[in-house]
């Protein structure tokens, strides 16, 4: 039987010491007036031998775009595997196809991903960035891929005996919102395609087949400065749709879900997460879908986040605390961001400041700019923001005037926060590479045809 080519994937996600999570997509196929079973599979080898594993295999779920994600375990730490995903059809169950069933791999890839570290002295090189625009047209007849050049760029930084660990993408990874109001969609099939073809530009999808690749939504997944605008229709129509495809696409291969052997089974009750790897411990903050904007409230996060947050901030784990926002924490001052929900910002700081956390780094994204700086909480604690946007944006960006990188930030308490050590702002199409340590933190952008635009270096 010969195996086929996934339609969207493979995407590498998280991965652990021993073990990671790949996601594809097969085709849908109507026979009978019913789709027809796929199923996945999968084989894998330690680089440098000559035979893969017994293949696994995995369901496609058509309740989920006909996407599954497999999960390799008992892994060796900090190594590099080969591996071939693909996907066929069988009206048997997936756990009864006989393993001995005859595979023909010629027309697959073979694909490599390295395994995560333990070791909380191993310093991690992660590229990170958010907002990348993809404009249809024409009814979905002609897309903007100029997008894709800037996954080429980055796919430079893993050639050449060069590593990135992870790949972390802040949010606003589909505009399902095309200019807010042409072509919006509000569907599950509409956003199922958006993703659909948004994740198999060329180089994005070969980036994301070998790179541990960790996401995060913001408001354009679901509509711009979501909740915002929303009427009660939205609430259960569109954003259900938005988040049902936002799970299947991004979510379903981070740490959310739970693991039974290969598979991930259950349905996660929130959309945060955390992960370590190496130096690194990060905590994926949801930073847009519990949002609530009643007068008195206007919390950012739910009772239960910021509980999570705050605990995991506190552990003592010695490595750098790294909290993934998608809106900027202080940069700026709109009130879709951090400013707007000023004593939540606070709650995070005050943890921070009165328990002498070291080594807090926020990465973030939506405004369309680049730039890092310091934030002093006391004379012997300091948090580092770095802010990495757009991936690409073909509209004018914002003006360099636009962001607090000096001074004090607003606060209710009675401490104050002082900006220090800004890095110029690049208000451009670019990404952002970062070689994090348990000392200091190396801050690189690059422009999204590769020149380097500059650099920052922090000790925490």
């Amino acid at each position: 039987m010969d195996v086929q080519n996934l339609t969207v994937g493979p995407i590498t996600g998280h991965t652990s010491h021993n073990l990671v999570r790949i996601f594809g997509r097969a085709e849908l196929s109507i026979y009978d007036g019913r789709p027809r079973k796929a199923h996945g599979v999968i084989q894998y080898r330690k680089m440098g031998k000559s035979t893969f594993s017994t293949p696994l295999y995995f369901k496609m779920n058509p309740n989920f775009d006909l996407t599954g994600v497999v999960v390799l375990t008992e892994l060796e730490e900090n190594t590099v595997y080969e591996y071939q995903v693909g996907w066929f059809y069988s009206e048997v169950d997936s756990s009864e196809i006989n393993v001995d069933k005859v595979l023909n791999w010629k027309h697959i890839d073979i694909y490599q991903m390295r395994t995560a570290s333990s070791d909380i002295s191993q310093a991690r090189t992660i590229v990170f960035g958010s907002c990348r625009y993809v404009l249809r047209l024409f009814g979905g007849l002609w897309w903007d891929d100029r997008s894709d050049r800037t996954f080429k760029s980055i796919l430079e930084h893993t050639q050449d005996s060069k590593q990135v660990d992870q790949l972390i993408m802040c949010g606003d990874q589909i505009y399902a919102d095309d200019l807010n109001v042409i072509c919006a969609d509000d569907s599950l099939d509409e956003y199922n395609k958006r993703y659909r073809k948004v994740f198999t530009s060329k180089y994005l999808r070969r980036l994301m087949s070998c790179t541990p690749t960790y996401m995060t939504l913001d408001d354009h997944e679901i509509e711009d400065n979501w909740p915002e605008s929303a009427n009660a229709k939205d609430w259960v129509t569109k954003f259900p749709a938005a988040i049902h495809s936002y799970a299947t696409y991004q979510a379903s291969h981070s740490p959310l879900f739970d693991l039974n052997g290969s598979r991930i089974t259950g349905a996660p009750t929130h959309l945060w997460y955390t992960y370590s790897d190496g130096c690194c411990d990060v905590f994926v903050c949801d930073t847009r879908t519990e949002r609530d904007l009643t007068d008195g409230a206007q919390e950012m996060l739910g009772p239960m986040q910021m509980t999570a947050l705050k605990t995991w901030l506190c552990d003592g784990s010695e490595r750098v605390k790294m909290i993934v926002s998608s809106v900027p924490p202080y940069e700026s001052q709109s009130s879709d961001k951090w400013h707007g929900f000023i004593h939540q910002r606070d709650e995070i700081f005050e943890c921070i400041r009165i328990n002498e956390i070291q080594k807090v780094v926020f990465l973030s994204g939506d405004v369309h700019a680049c730039m890092a700086s310091q934030l002093e909480l006391s004379e012997s604690v300091n948090v580092t923001s770095v802010v990495s946007s757009a991936l690409f944006w073909p509209y004018p960006h914002p003006n360099r005037r636009s962001f607090k990188l000096r001074g004090t930030i607003d606060t209710l308490t009675s401490s104050i926060y002082k900006v220090k050590k800004s890095s110029e702002v690049f208000p451009t199409d670019a990404f952002t590479k970062l070689r994090v340590s348990p000392s200091g933190l190396r801050v690189e952008f690059y422009a999204r045809k590769g020149k380097k635009l500059g650099s920052k270096s922090y000790k925490y």
